[in-house]
Formats: C-alpha cells, sequence, structure tokens
C-alpha cells in the first residue's frame, strides 16, 4: 500500500542501502531498490580475515558481533559513511539482506509486502511473528484511517488484525476508531514508520535486529559494574573514564574527626540526621534531645536543646518535611517539637503505659507510636487514636518503621523475628533471625533491612516478596547494650555501626568487606547516621558524652575556622 503524504522530515531524510540505514546530511531522500535482495532473504556466510573468529584476550568476544554492534553504533552517532566502510572492509554486514529488505519495506509503507518478508527472517517462535505481525497491521489499519479509506480499514481490522488473537483490548479500542474517529483518532493515530521500525526492534532477536544503543548500554554496564566493585567509590565528583579502570582510594570515606560536640551533660544515645543533611538531633539519657545545625562549611552548632522528658532520651524521629520532631522518652511520654521555634507543640502518652518507640507517616499528618505493653498505636498530630495493633506487634525495647506507602509497618515482634504487619490487609510477614535481634534499619529505597543481633553480627535483608539474607557484617563488638548501625554514603553503598570497643566500624555493603575502624571515642558507640545529603559527613554517638562529626582529611581546613559557641569543639585531625 502506499505512504502517508504527510511523513515527518525526519523520515524523509532516512536512506536504507545494503550497508545499512543511513542519515543524508543533503535531507534528501532514496527510494532505489536494494541489490539482490528478492533472491536472498536469509543471511549470507560472513568471511573473516584470517582465521580469528574471537577478539579480547579472554577469548570470548565473537568478532562478528563485535564489528556489528560497533557498525550499529557508528550509525546511531550520525557516522554512516564511517559504518559502511567498516562493514565493506570487515565483510561483515551489519544486517542480512532480507532485514534490509524488510526495514526499508516498512520505511516506504509496504506493510502488506513487510508481513510476508517478516515470516521469511523471523525465528521460528510464532508468538514472536504474530506479535510483531500485529503491530505492522495496526500501522496499516491507522494509515488506511488516516487516507478516510474507513472499509478498508474495517476489512484490515476484520481480516487480518483480529485473527491474531492477541490483545483483545486493543482490538476493541481500535474498532472504537471506525465507529468514533475523532477527536480520538487525532491523538493515537498514525506512529510514524520510523518509530514502528523501532518497536519492531525491541520484539524481533538481536540476531536478526541489533538492539539501539547496544553498545553504549554495554560501555555503561562495565563501568557501573566497576563502580559497585570498587570498595570506596562515595563521591559524585569522582569522573569514570573509559581510558583506564575505575578505583577510589580510601580519600573518600568519612575516616577523620572533624568535630566533637559536647553539649550533653550524660551518655548520648541516639543521633540522627534529617532528611534534607541540614539538622543532626541527638538524645542523651540526660533526660535533653538537642537540634543541631550543620552550618554552610559543614560545621555544626547547637540550634535548640530540648527540655522536658522526665526519662532519658532513648529516640528521635524527623517529620518527612523536617519542620518537626518527635523526641521518646524512656517509656514515658512522646514530644513532638517545633524546629524553626525549639518549642513542644504537642505530648503523647496513654494512661497505664509506657512508649518505647515512634515513627512518622509518610505523608506527615499521622504519627505511629509503639507501647511496652507490646501494641501500636496510629495517631493524629493533634493525639487523636486513629487505628491500633494489639498483641504481639512490638516489644518493650523495639525499633519501629513504615515503609513509604504508608501500608507497611516493620517492628521487632519477638525477640527473633522482626514483623512486616500490612495494617490495610492484615497480612503479615517475618524476618527469622537465631539470635535475639536488639536494633533495625530501614534503606532509603525500603528494600533492604538492616538488622542487628546479639552474637555481635549484623544482617542485610533483602524484603522484597519473601525476605531472603543477603549480606553479613562482622567484627565489632556488643555485649550489653544496644547498637544501632545505618546505611550511609552515596547510593547507600556502605554499612556504619556503633562499638562497644568505643570505634566506629565501616563495610562496604556489596562485598561485606570491613574498610575502616574508626577510634576516637573513650566510651561505647550506641549509635552511627550517616548524613543523607552530604556523603562524607557521618555523625556518631557515644557513652562518652559526646558526639563525633566524621568526614574527609581534605575538610579540616574548612573546620578550622568555625568560631566555637562554648559547647562543643574541633579537631585539626586524627582523633
Amino acid at each position: 500500500m502506499g505512504g502517508v503524504e504527510d511523513e515527518e522530515p525526519a523520515l524523509k531524510r532516512m536512506k536504507l542501502s545494503s550497508k545499512g540505514l543511513v542519515a543524508l546530511s543533503n535531507g534528501s531522500s532514496s527510494k532505489e531498490p536494494v541489490g539482490g535482495l528478492s533472491r536472498d532473504f536469509m543471511a549470507r556466510p560472513l568471511p573473516s580475515k584470517g582465521d580469528e573468529q574471537v577478539v579480547g584476550s579472554k577469548g570470548v568476544i565473537k568478532k562478528e558481533e563485535f564489528v556489528r554492534i560497533i557498525a550499529k553504533a557508528l550509525y546511531s552517532l550520525g557516522y554512516g559513511k564511517s559504518g559502511a566502510h567498516l562493514e565493506e572492509e570487515s565483510g561483515i554486514p551489519l544486517h542480512s539482506p532480507g532485514v534490509n529488505l524488510f526495514m526499508q519495506q516498512i520505511l516506504d509503507g509496504n506493510l502488506d509486502d513487510s508481513v510476508a518478508t517478516l515470516r521469511k527472517i523471523a525465528p521460528a517462535d510464532e508468538s514472536v511473528v504474530r506479535s510483531a505481525s500485529f503491530l505492522i497491521l495496526e500501522q496499516k489499519f491507522f494509515e488506511l484511517l488516516n487516507r478516510e479509506k474507513v472499509m478498508e480499514a474495517l476489512k484490515t481490522l476484520r481480516t487480518e488484525i483480529t485473527p491474531l488473537c492477541i490483545n483483545s483490548c486493543r482490538i476493541r479500542e481500535l474498532s472504537s476508531y471506525i465507529v468514533s474517529p475523532s477527536p480520538r483518532l487525532d491523538i493515537a493515530r498514525v506512529r510514524s514508520r520510523s518509530k514502528l521500525l523501532e518497536e519492531l526492534q525491541k520484539l524481533l532477536p538481536p540476531t536478526v535486529m541489533i538492539p539501539e544503543k547496544r553498545l553504549e548500554h554495554l560501555v555503561e554496564q562495565a563501568l557501573i559494574l566497576q563502580r559497585e566493585a570498587c570498595p570506596f567509590h562515595n563521591s559524585l565528583d569522582k569522573e569514570m573514564s573509559l581510558y583506564s579502570d575505575h578505583h577510589c582510594g580510601k580519600d573518600q570515606i568519612p575516616s577523620s574527626t572533624l568535630q566533637i560536640l559536647d553539649a550533653h551533660d550524660d551518655e548520648v544515645w541516639f543521633v540522627q540526621f534529617s532528611h534534607n543533611g541540614k539538622y543532626l538531633a541527638s538524645a542523651s539519657n540526660d533526660r535533653t534531645a538537642i537540634i543541631w545545625e550543620v552550618g554552610i562549611n559543614g560545621g555544626l552548632t547547637v540550634k535548640h536543646r530540648l527540655t522536658g522528658h522526665q526519662k532519658p532520651v532513648s529516640s528521635v524521629s524527623w517529620s518527612p518535611n523536617d519542620h518537626e520532631l518527635l523526641t521518646c522518652g524512656v517509656e514515658e511520654a512522646i514530644r513532638r517539637w517545633d524546629v524553626s521555634t525549639g518549642k513542644c507543640i504537642q505530648l503523647y502518652e496513654k494512661a497505664g503505659t509506657g512508649l518505647v518507640s515512634c515513627t512518622w507517616f509518610p505523608c506527615g499528618k499521622y504519627i505511629l507510636c509503639g507501647f511496652s505493653d507490646k501494641s501500636i498505636c496510629m495517631w493524629e498530630l493533634d493525639g487523636k487514636e486513629v487505628e491500633s495493633w494489639k498483641g504481639q506487634k512490638t516489644l518493650k525495647i523495639s525499633d519501629l518503621e513504615i515503609m513509604d506507602n504508608g501500608k507497611e509497618i516493620l517492628s521487632i515482634c519477638k525477640p527473633n523475628s522482626v514483623l512486616l504487619f500490612n495494617r490495610e490487609t492484615k497480612d503479615e510477614r517475618f524476618i527469622e533471625e537465631y539470635q535475639p535481634i536488639t536494633a533495625f534499619s530501614l534503606s532509603k529505597d525500603n528494600k533492604f533491612l538492616l538488622v542487628n543481633l546479639l552474637n555481635q553480627e549484623i544482617h542485610l535483608w533483602n524484603i522484597e516478596g519473601d525476605p531472603r539474607l543477603v549480606g553479613k557484617y562482622k567484627g565489632h563488638r556488643r555485649t550489653r547494650f544496644i547498637i544501632r548501625s545505618c546505611f550511609g554514603g552515596l547510593k547507600q553503598a556502605f554499612i556504619a555501626s556503633g562499638s562497644e570497643d568505643s570505634q566506629v566500624y565501616i563495610w562496604h555493603r556489596s562485598s561485606g568487606e570491613l574498610i575502616e575502624a574508626l577510634p576516637g571515642h573513650s566510651g561505647s558507640v550506641n549509635c552511627v547516621s550517616w548524613n543523607p545529603a552530604n556523603p562524607h559527613m557521618l555523625a556518631s554517638a557515644s557513652d562518652d558524652r559526646t558526639i563525633r562529626i566524621w568526614g574527609l582529611n581534605s575538610m579540616h581546613n574548612n573546620y578550622q575556622n568555625v568560631p566555637s559557641n562554648g559547647v562543643h569543639h574541633y579537631c585539626n585531625g586524627g582523633s
């Protein structure tokens, strides 16, 4: 059948020669026949200079495939003459004559002929042939409608498309265009033929038509694998080059004490950076919490000291927008604070039971609280109870998290188990450990859970679908206290943890390799937090009553010039 009169200009600039699809610089088009295509539809034997059929030192790269994807890349980049020259010099064509004919028929609008050619070049998989034929005939259907040949379009739908017996919903949609061709037809009708060719390319096997940008994909994949294998990669500024293998040094890991914050009067049990990385909140045995502000140069200063709890403060939780903060007293009450003013704006408590954990719903309109009677409660911000779940939902000492979708709640329900509870469907999933669980941390993408165990191990679980153990981290010390760990660094590629031996431990997440054990504290390190906005900033809280801010060695000069406000001091390097 004929072509569409309003074929797009880009298509008019395409020429298909025996060497492939070439963009003509002068914008002209050519429909000259390709020599020999009528007799030879299948790929001819591919000659090779010499006996070498593989390239590369490992002998795993097939020469024919290698040359073809290079030629494909040249054409895609607009270097048509170079691509054609490579095919001619190597004797390795990008496509077989049959594929070239098929592509030319599509671009010329000879769609009936292209369906016939498809069956000669396509594999034996009939489902692929039918799916590809459906796309071609759908194009034919729309082009007929576009030329107001409604009866011919209807015939194509009834006698050619429908017998393929695929995508019945789409067939009904096509029927609606016959009954009411406008205005819906204006939206969904004729795709460009070059676009059709791209869609067909995704259906057909790569041995028939090489996928677009295949070489670029392979190179990107190689670079990503190198980056993920690098144990110290932790900077967006670290450029990756094709000229050499990628490798970072330890200088990308925050391993130098840049600042010591000593405003607390007793052990510091918990620290957590805000989502935007502009603040750090700390909780202490001294019954206070402190909001620290991260300055432009990276130095931290006290913004607000939060007082009012009658018992030690065990944890904090930032609101999704970082405008408010929850602080949880040990089996006492939860307080909600305004970050800008430092004022307590709500007190949450329940008669006869103490609160042991808290977190925010992703929408920021509700909070979730765990109680010492092993129940979990959902409250509006004004303290009105919305929903509660009783029974073995949480322990006396327990972490609490909720997925970003606001549906699945995570808590330690038994000494050896983490419960993943869907509050809408009431479905329950479990992470079962063989040792008592002391704490856990949810990854930013909600796909992984970091679980701290009594036996001095940290386990990484993939919680998509049925939970499965995917990593273990060892080396830190834990005998008496709750020690917390966290994800961190660029793309959360690292695991950090406190330790009772006064050190901060850092592992490479993928390999499990211990890459740093940072000395400096003089008491147990209870909690760590990695700044989500700065992969080079890590905070650690200790029984020695201090918080240490860890960074790169290169950052020392910035910190030396920050004025002290009397509640913390700066280090010139080391510990």
